[in-house]
């Protein structure tokens, strides 16, 4: 033991360089100054299914993945619009839930955004309008942000997301 100690006292400190600053933690900081001039705290999405067939849903559950981290981004998902800041649709509105979007967005207090996930959310897709269909969700409510793909990845799903938080004007809450 006492040689080892030597040698350490002998030869000192060998040791690699400190890492570089995280660029990652400079935009997520930015990403939260941001969120929070427009909405005063964290950002929090309320999740609503038109009538999708659960192929977005399946991305969307994806965000919450230690890869994308959605939650260490300071963004959460609440189960009450009320408590929401933003709504994120999915799938063409069907007739039977147009009554219930439209109502999920007036409860969400002001200000709130809107993105329009898949295909069949900014287009109607292949459902398109007809009598059980309203089709694209800006047909029944105001839509911020329009995410196409079926589905699209979470990738662009939070870009999505992240623009239209960055597009939001800070003056609106």
């Amino acid at each position: 033991m006492l040689r080892t100690l030597r040698k350490i006292g002998s030869i000192g400190l060998v040791s690699e360089p400190s890492p570089p600053p995280d660029e990652l933690l400079r935009v997520r900081s930015a990403l939260d100054e941001r969120i929070r001039a427009v909405l005063g705290r964290a950002l929090c999405i309320r999740h609503v299914d038109a009538g999708s067939c659960n192929g977005c849903e399946l991305e969307i559950h994806a965000l919450g993945n230690p890869l994308y981290n959605l939650e260490g981004l300071g963004i959460r998902f609440v189960a009450s619009p009320r408590h929401a800041d933003l709504l994120l649709v999915t799938g063409p509105v069907a007739k039977n839930m147009e009554t219930a979007l439209r109502r999920t967005y007036d409860a969400t207090p002001h200000p709130k955004l809107v993105v329009a996930i898949g295909d069949c959310g900014c287009t109607g897709g292949i459902f398109g309008e007809s009598y059980a269909s309203c089709g694209r969700v800006s047909n029944v409510i105001p839509v911020d942000v329009a995410v196409p793909g079926c589905p699209p990845s979470p990738t662009r799903i939070l870009q999505g997301i992240l623009t239209a938080v960055s597009g939001a004007d800070p003056s609106r809450a």
